[in-house]
């Protein structure tokens, strides 16, 4: 049996690729992790031994496959995952070429949020009589407490700023619309002494990898990031998320808020 796992983003395939390290210990099962902003001629001799797991982000698989390192044929399970995501950020096309090219008898499995209608129409194309799990028995995570902080005539950044120095404020994602918004707003933290980490689609793999390394362990508590990169991502112990701007969907804001109160943890948004 061949795996073929796709993510959005590079830091969940990322992420998705430390996990199986956990589960494939001392079963001689193999992985490779194909995405961008890594070497690809390290990738090209991993995926040359065939591992049983190929986990990777659209682009650069379909860069595999149409140099002739990756043949889809041969993948008799697809694993989709944040699929919601894919259709926002416009990979839908590669969705479908993809499956297209996968064998006919096949497990197909699609994680998602929300279900888009244009992600319905992909899975009657290519379901048959798929049985559908949902998770989801509200809307919001359960234990994520919800306010709101009126700003008035207030500066923004003061109003942050006395929100950060909490003692409670233990590790906080703050979200903002644009990569923009997100160098712009960490100047202004940096220069008020605060120590930030960043994420945005602007920066290099090596950055992002750095920069969500050092919230993990916690040699930083503040982490700024626009809503694509993060999608996904699981941190323990995030005591804090801020919108600093407005989400620009229902499901974006649902995405944000759930970065905290996981794993029965209580959470503030």
């Amino acid at each position: 049996d061949r795996v073929l796992i796709v993510t959005p983003t590079r830091e969940l395939a990322n992420q998705i690729q430390e996990e199986f390290k956990d589960f494939a210990y001392k079963t001689n099962m193999y992985s490779t992790l194909c995405i961008g902003g890594l070497n690809i001629a390290n990738q090209i001799r991993y995926l040359a031994d065939n591992p049983e797991f190929v986990i990777g982000t659209p682009g650069r698989l379909i860069d595999l496959e149409r140099q002739g390192y990756l043949n889809f044929g041969k993948y008799n399970a697809i694993v989709l995952d944040e699929v919601d995501t894919m259709v926002d950020m416009g990979f839908i096309n590669d969705i479908k070429y993809m499956i297209r090219k996968l064998p006919q008898k096949r497990l197909s499995l699609f994680f998602s949020a929300t279900i888009p209608a244009a992600l319905k129409e992909v899975m009657s194309q290519f379901l048959k009589n798929p049985a559908v799990i949902s998770v989801k028995t509200r809307q919001s995570a359960e234990n994520v407490n919800q306010s709101v902080i009126k700003v008035g005539g207030q500066d923004k950044v003061e109003l942050l700023h006395d929100l950060l120095i909490k003692p409670e404020f233990t590790r906080v994602i703050i979200f903002l619309r644009t990569r923009w918004a997100v160098n712009k707003l960490a100047k202004q933290l940096q220069d008020r002494g605060f120590e930030v980490a960043s994420i945005h689609g602007d920066k290099t793999q090596s950055q992002r990898s750095k920069a969500l390394s050092a919230f993990k362990a916690g040699r930083v508590r503040i982490l700024l990031a626009t809503d694509v990169v993060a999608r996904g991502i699981d941190i323990d112990n995030v005591s804090h998320v801020i919108n600093y701007d407005m989400p620009e969907s229902h499901e974006d804001y649902i995405h944000r808020i759930g970065r905290t109160g996981r794993a029965g943890a209580e959470g503030h948004a």
